[in-house]
């Protein structure tokens, strides 16, 4: 029977960006004290799991709380652009109060559309889809799955990144699952052979009927 490789999912800690409500994608900003705090905490959580690796997106917020994480570990922490955060383009490093109100008449139409359909639009022409973004995460899970199988992978990366995955795997729909209902640190454990995910644990994820963006 092949092993599967178990992953530990996790968002960053808060950072001065979400705080202001500026849309982060591909720019970034520091850790807050409040997210440096909430990097330990899951830290903790966690501490007893013997991870046999660890990956982060490269992305400093990312990265760092991977590093506070891991202060009691001695564990290298490989970083790729695999695992980034959505980038919205133009409107990376701007307010997302400006961002909604630019596409208003596109976010509330895309609200009844299919995953399918909806998961490809994007905002800026220079900005990616949910599906581009869930194929690059996809691809680095199912190569990881199979080359690290039977092994304990620990995964820091971004809230949006992970909630495209779950809504694109069928955990929940993209209205269960609005933006926003991941908290910084919470974490998701799944188990997979390369092919299919399961997902067995869910931390600071929250399922709502109310949409947003």
């Amino acid at each position: 029977m092949d092993q599967k490789t178990t992953f530990y999912i996790v968002r960053h800690g808060e950072t001065e960006f979400n705080v202001s409500g500026i849309m982060q994608g591909h720019t970034d900003s520091p850790l807050t004290e409040k997210g440096q705090e909430q990097a330990k905490l899951v830290g903790n959580a966690l501490k007893d799991i013997d991870f046999d690796l660890v990956f982060s997106s490269d992305l400093l917020r990312a990265k760092r709380t991977a590093e506070i994480m891991l202060l009691e570990k001695k564990l290298a922490i490989n970083t790729t652009e695999l695992l980034r955060e959505r980038s919205y383009g133009r409107y990376d490093g701007r307010s997302a109060t400006e961002y909604r109100e630019e596409n208003k008449e596109m976010l509330a139409k895309i609200v009844d559309l299919e995953w399918s359909e909806r998961s490809k639009i994007k905002f800026s022409p220079d900005a990616e889809s949910d599906h581009e973004v869930v194929s690059r995460f996809t691809l680095f899970l199912r190569e990881a799955a199979v080359t690290y199988a039977g092994k304990k992978v620990l995964i820091v990366t971004h809230g949006g990144t992970m909630r495209s995955f779950l809504v694109q795997i069928g955990w929940g729909t993209a209205k269960e699952l609005p933006g926003g209902c991941i908290q910084n640190t919470g974490y998701v454990k799944l188990v997979s052979d390369g092919i299919d995910f399961e997902i067995q644990e869910v931390v600071g994820v929250g399922r709502s009927e109310s949409v947003s963006t």
